[in-house]
């Protein structure tokens, strides 16, 4: 299915940005099969596309995600090759996150639990609606989180709190997901996609190179040694000042203007 006509997502190009809606409300936006493949369809639209500086991830009607549709999985007739495939789609839709050059912002408007809380932890920023609230039920129905949760939640709130939500399922709201650090920021509701269109735009304004080296760095760190990540930090600002945008940062600074970054 093509990108630009998805059935499960609506897609929108504002500038910039592509705010990229989960449009499934009547299911609370859970998911299926073919949204995880459409999504990743837009993610690689986005990734490929070098208008496009960030993308926004938010939900259509009163729930950002609340995870797989059980509906549809108590109706599938799967083989276990089938069910490890749709296992594996949560996965990389979360990878893809993660690994996208590009700032991904997750725009909490309501419920995000399970595969929703896990794809808004893998994005780089979290940015909540008051009321929403955010959870990982796994254990109150027999399984286990996916999409990196168990290794980026702990980096976000620290391995004491991390350890509480994982373990009792429980939910927070915005206000608490801002305090404990998995929200970058909080706001009432009728001014939530606002804030989640002014960072992006902010995101959008820096240079893409920079930003796409910075964000592969900052992923990885916990993971490299020192000596790696002064090595790799060092190969990364000398790719930067190969750049036209290097020598734009130069001039703009020394002419006292806003640059006017390429991407190249």
């Amino acid at each position: 299915m093509s990108p630009a006509s998805p059935e499960t997502l609506i897609i929108d190009r504002q500038e910039a940005v592509m705010e990229i809606r989960f449009n499934r409300p009547h299911r609370l936006n859970a998911v299926v099969e073919a949204f995880y493949g459409e999504l990743l369809a837009a993610l690689a639209e986005a990734k490929a596309d070098p208008e496009v500086r960030c993308v926004i991830l938010t939900g259509e009607g009163r729930a950002f995600c609340v995870g797989a549709d059980m509906k549809e999985h108590g109706g599938a007739k799967r083989t276990l090759y089938q069910r490890r495939r749709y296992l594996q789609l949560g996965n990389d839709v979360c990878e893809a996150i993660l690994r996208h050059p590009k700032p991904v912002i997750a725009a909490v408007n309501g419920y995000a639990l399970g595969a929703g809380a896990e794809m808004a932890v893998a994005c780089d920023f979290i940015v909540m609606a008051e009321e929403a609230q955010i959870g990982f039920p796994e254990t109150s129905i027999g399984t286990c989180v996916g999409g990196g949760v168990s290794k980026l939640l702990p980096q976000l709130v620290g391995l004491n709190m991390a350890r509480q939500l994982l373990y009792t399922g429980r939910r927070i709201d915005g206000h608490e997901a801002a305090r404990i650090g998995l929200a970058t920021s909080c706001h009432a509701a009728e001014r939530l996609m606002q804030q989640a269109h002014e960072l992006a735009e902010s995101l959008s304004r820096q240079a893409p190179v920079s930003i796409a080296m910075l964000k592969r760095l900052v992923n990885q760190g916990s993971d490299t040694g020192l000596e790696s990540q002064l090595q790799q930090e060092l190969d990364a600002v000398f790719t930067c000042s190969t750049t036209a945008d290097w020598q734009e940062g130069v001039d703009a600074f020394a002419e006292k203007r806003t640059p006017r970054f390429q991407g190249h």
